[in-house]
């Protein structure tokens, strides 16, 4: 028990209570004034509505037009594609005999095996680079008039090959081969001799050799030496032509002369009278055919007076003559667009026949007659 004292107890009385009356005024405290402000945004007009919505619509247009393209583009290359790349042979299963099954007494011929060894036809036959036209020959034996038997055949022999290509795909057009006639070799080889040594040798060193060379790869160079080379009157040549895909006349003469047309706009004095107007005609006639199919043989020659002659393989009756141009200068336009010039109709054809004719000029005049190889 605790004896601490207590603290005595009082009684207090608490303050009345104060009650606010009803409409007592509330005392103004200093509030800040919202005030909303008017939007500064200027709305826009008519004129800048209709210039928003032509930028939009162009907008679409572009990307539409983007679109489009990339998808023209994109079958372009699969079609190209789709149509370059040759697809194997089908193969051939065995089927059922038709014949009553061999009886143990029908006599069996065993043949012996394919000999693996070329045939003198297989060995004269250059590879040219495509699958599609795998060869080319060697010789071809050719005479301007295959009926006249006081003209017999001579076997051209081939200079150089390449392959015709067209745009930046490169998509092979034919296989193309220029061939000349063994007796216009020595004069050939004669000429190139003169060029490239003016003092009478009779061969040529290995710096003259590379100098002939390259006058026959400049632009300026070898259209003059191709050019004077041509109009000589013992040169006979032939251009053989083998399409890699189907094609047609007018496609191959539009080539040829888009070509000859070029090179009468830059020789007005040689090739502006109406006698090569008209030649050109002719030249045009010539090719107004139908299809050419992939395969088919077209011939080109030259004779020795310049005289442009058109042969055509339609297989079925052989080879046939579809006429002729007497103007020499068609020829010649011709020749000199697959060998002269800053651009020519095949770069390879170009270089490869330029490799033949400095096989001429190893060896003395006239001893490479019949010995030409590629």
């Amino acid at each position: 028990m605790s004896l601490l004292p207590l603290a005595p107890r009082t009684l207090r009385t608490l303050p009345k209570p104060q009650y606010l009356s009803r409409f007592r005024p509330i005392p103004r405290t200093h509030t800040r004034a919202i005030t909303s402000k008017a939007s500064t945004t200027p709305q826009p007009d008519a004129i800048s509505l209709h210039r928003l919505e032509a930028t939009q619509r162009a907008h679409h247009k572009r990307r539409t037009i983007y679109s489009a393209s990339g998808f023209l583009a994109g079958m372009v290359c699969i079609w190209v594609t789709a149509t370059s790349i040759d697809l194997p042979p089908p193969s051939k299963l065995d089927s059922s005999r038709p014949s009553p099954s061999l009886s143990s007494s029908s006599p069996v011929t065993i043949l012996p095996p394919p000999s693996s060894k070329p045939t003198p036809e297989q060995e004269e036959l250059i590879p040219t680079g495509t699958s599609t036209i795998p060869h080319f020959p060697k010789t071809i034996p050719f005479s301007p008039t295959p009926s006249s038997t006081t003209t017999p055949e001579e076997p051209y022999q081939l200079l150089g090959l390449g392959i015709r290509t067209v745009s930046f795909l490169h998509i092979q057009v034919y296989v193309l081969g220029i061939y000349i006639s063994p007796s216009s070799i020595p004069t050939l080889q004669s000429s190139l001799l003169q060029l490239a040594a003016p003092n009478g040798a009779s061969t040529l060193v290995a710096h003259e050799k590379d100098a002939l060379k390259a006058m026959l790869l400049d632009p300026a160079r070898s259209e003059e030496i191709w050019s004077a080379i041509l109009q000589n009157p013992e040169i006979k040549s032939l251009v053989r032509i083998v399409p890699t895909r189907n094609t047609d006349f007018h496609h191959l003469r539009d080539a040829w002369v888009r070509s000859l047309t070029a090179r009468a706009q830059k020789n007005r004095e040689e090739f502006g009278d109406e006698k090569f107007g008209s030649a050109m005609g002719e030249f045009k006639a010539l090719f107004n055919r139908g299809s050419v199919p992939k395969g088919r043989e077209l011939l080109l020659s030259r004779d020795e007076s310049g005289k442009l002659g058109v042969w055509y393989e339609d297989g079925e009756k052989g080879s046939q003559k579809l006429g002729e141009v007497a103007d020499e200068r068609i020829s010649r336009g011709i020749w000199l667009g697959y060998l002269a010039g800053a651009n020519v109709s095949s770069e390879e054809a170009r270089r490869s026949v330029v490799e033949g004719v400095m096989r001429f000029v190893e060896r003395p005049v006239g001893s490479v007659e019949g010995m030409v190889s590629l």
